[in-house]
């Protein structure tokens, strides 16, 4: 069934994929950006070309997101789908991200997601049915060196996808995790690196560490084919395809390695979940309710 989707950071990488696959299968798409008409005006005329329906949204801007969903919800009729995609990655020693830094990513990978889920949020409580999508990481389950301020917005993101799973399923509003490897986007293009750099020299040869670490897994991604940036998004549209009550709550996308690792990692969380909330008596608010 076509449904009407609002996908952010929806200029490049996983977003711009997400919204054609999702054009492709039929649905009506809203594709949000920063720039509409300035430094992205190229990627807006295109994904309009291809069928969307383009609105500004800068995450970090509380009034743009409350703008762009009231916008998006114009131009759809409805929405009943949000993409929530939008992110920044990282790049440098952790010690050398200031404060400012880590506030600056978790604007964007963090805060950003809360700001348009608050807005969204009354139009699918009203209509009692929805579907939140959270594109997360790998490495919002385990964390690998020189990526900190990343590690830890995207862990915080889970937490609190998974408040939002409980919280949201007596509404009938479904929420769901997509936990990416990494892949050979322009995400890794711009990638934020520490403001205080003359901390890196106290860490010796270790300073050096950080771009020779992603001038390798490059090179990995650059051998290895199968890591294509459309299994992520061949993975939101399945989720968006699938029936209410019968979606996996987390979705691993990766062919490194990696994800078959944490498979069973998220499955044994899984059962862990379900018991504490049985003990709890509350293992109800695991079941989304379906009208």
């Amino acid at each position: 069934m076509a449904q009407n989707i609002l996908v952010t950071g929806a200029s490049s990488g996983f977003g711009r994929l997400i919204t054609e696959t999702l054009l492709k299968r039929g649905h009506t798409v809203v594709a949000s950006m920063r720039g509409t008409t300035e430094k992205n005006r190229t990627a807006a005329d295109g994904l309009q070309a291809a069928g969307a329906k383009v609105v500004e949204i800068d995450v970090t801007r509380e009034e743009s997101v409350n703008q762009g969903v009231a916008d998006a919800i114009q131009a759809a009729g409805r929405l009943d789908v949000v993409v929530n995609n939008a992110g920044v990655g990282v790049l440098g020693l952790q010690e050398s991200f200031t404060p400012a830094d880590w506030q600056k990513i978790f604007d964007v990978n963090l805060f950003g997601v809360q700001r348009v889920n608050r807005a969204v949020l009354p139009h699918l409580r009203d209509r009692r049915a929805g579907l939140l999508i959270h594109v997360t990481s790998l490495l919002g389950r385990f964390t690998i060196p020189f990526y900190g301020p990343y590690n830890a917005s995207k862990w915080a993101l889970e937490a609190l996808t998974e408040n939002y799973r409980v919280e949201l399923s007596g509404l009938g509003i479904d929420v769901c995790l997509v936990e990416p490897g990494g892949f050979p986007t322009t995400f890794h293009d711009n990638l934020v690196k520490p403001s205080d750099a003359s901390r890196d020299a106290g860490y010796g040869e270790l300073a050096r560490a950080p771009e020779m670490s992603v001038a390798s897994f490059r090179k990995a991604l650059q051998a290895n084919p199968a890591q294509d940036p459309q299994l992520v998004a061949d993975a939101v549209a399945a989720l968006v395809d699938t029936p209410p009550g019968q979606r996996p709550f987390r979705t691993v996308v990766d062919k490194m390695g990696m994800g078959d690792a944490l498979q069973s990692y998220n499955e044994q969380q899984e059962q862990i979940t379900h018991g504490i909330y049985k003990g709890l008596g509350i293992e109800s608010m695991l079941t989304l309710k379906v009208s």
